[in-house]
């Protein structure tokens, strides 16, 4: 693995692979819900029935609402925001309460479990 690793504040080490000197720079993400590490290229959640880009947690309520998700108050995990299809199945998406900690990796599971609803752009 080639790259240079870098440790955050809380003493975590992650691996940047073709580092320049952009990517050390940024600190706050550029768009709100996006990917904030180094180098890394923003994302955003687009809701393909009407083509909008999903902005907050209550436009994306709304359009999973639409699709039968209903959300799930987890007492346990308090910094989760959830949702699930029904009580028969087993899909659960798990976010984390707050939008601007939003990853690529959380839009990839909305879309996997609503495929033909959602998709991950590159902002425009």
């Amino acid at each position: 693995m080639s790259g240079v690793w870098v440790f955050d504040k809380k003493g975590v080490a992650r691996l940047i692979t073709n580092p320049t000197k952009e990517s050390f720079e940024q600190k706050d993400p550029i768009y709100p819900g996006t990917s904030t590490a180094p180098g890394a290229r923003p994302r955003v959640l687009v809701y393909l029935p009407t083509n909008q880009v999903i902005s907050s947690y209550a436009e994306l309520e709304q359009c999973l609402a639409e699709l039968g998700w209903t959300r799930y108050n987890n007492i346990s995990q308090p910094d989760l925001l959830q949702f699930h299809k029904s009580d028969a199945s087993a899909h659960l998406i798990s976010l984390p309460r707050n939008f601007a900690n939003l990853r690529p990796m959380h839009m990839y599971d909305i879309v996997v479990k609503n495929r033909s609803f959602f998709e991950v752009r590159d902002p425009q």
